[in-house]
């Protein structure tokens, strides 16, 4: 069963959907995550910047006992860094040529029970 829509990051998932992901961004170019009303660092307000199209992976790890709604997986999590905003998914393709510093997309993936969350894909698989 689908959880109920939360507003900002069910926004940003549909925008990554789309091809047209964005991240927050003050005056000052403090970068952050929906959903967010003023910048956490300065108290700012903000604007939605296109998120760049790319990001590079600064770390990952390979789940070896996953929850039981992704049993028969080994999910590989990782984080990307795209410029002013870090983000954190699952990796859908490449697991056996990922390293730190490979380059990714932004996407949406699915978990078996229906819930979305922010995936990626390695950019040489595109």
């Amino acid at each position: 069963m689908r959880e109920p829509r939360e507003e900002g990051y069910d926004d940003l998932l549909d925008a990554l959907e789309s091809d047209t992901g964005y991240y927050l961004s003050c005056p000052a170019g403090h970068g952050s995550l929906p959903p967010r009303q003023v910048c956490p660092r300065c108290g700012d307000e903000l604007s939605e910047e296109t998120l760049p199209a790319t990001g590079a992976v600064v770390t990952f790890t390979e789940v070896a006992v996953p929850t039981p709604a992704f049993a028969g997986k080994t999910p590989v999590v990782l984080i990307a860094d795209f410029g002013p905003v870090r983000l954190t998914g699952e990796l859908l393709d490449g697991s056996d040529i990922l390293e730190v510093g490979s380059e990714v997309v932004p996407t949406v993936a699915s978990s078996p029970g229906g819930d979305r969350h922010v995936g990626f894909r390695l950019a040489s698989e595109r």
